[in-house]
């Protein structure tokens, strides 16, 4: 029996992380990267996440409910008053390792959630 979801031919899917690079949809990819149902684009990242940081991600409202946040090899506490900036624009926010976000990421997709990922490399 194949249990793989079936995914849409225009949907991104994150392949495999390792190594400070991704593979998504047959891409690879070695800087921080935003990737949502059917784009991947350059990211700045981030070493810090600040309340003011949640304006760069506005332009997706609208368009995503969960945005999540692959932080590297570390999963930083997102302070009350980041939550909140994310929380005005729509947005709900969970930040952890790059790989949960990798692994999360497709299993919303595969869910038909409206989700996003921010991912740090490294």
């Amino acid at each position: 029996m194949d249990v793989t979801p079936l995914i849409p031919q225009d949907q991104k899917i994150i392949q495999s992380y390792a190594g400070g690079r991704f593979r998504i949809s047959g891409e690879f990819f070695t800087t921080p990267v935003l990737v949502g149902a059917g784009f991947v684009r350059p990211w700045q990242g981030m070493t810090v996440l600040s309340a003011d940081d949640a304006a760069q991600f506005a332009p997706m409202a609208g368009e995503i409910d969960v945005l999540l946040i692959g932080a590297g090899a570390s999963t930083p506490l997102l302070l009350p008053v980041v939550r909140q900036s994310f929380k005005v624009l729509g947005l709900q926010v969970e930040v952890m390792d790059t790989g949960a976000a990798c692994r999360t990421f497709n299993v919303l997709s595969a869910e038909g959630r409206r989700v996003a990922a921010a991912l740090m490399p490294i």
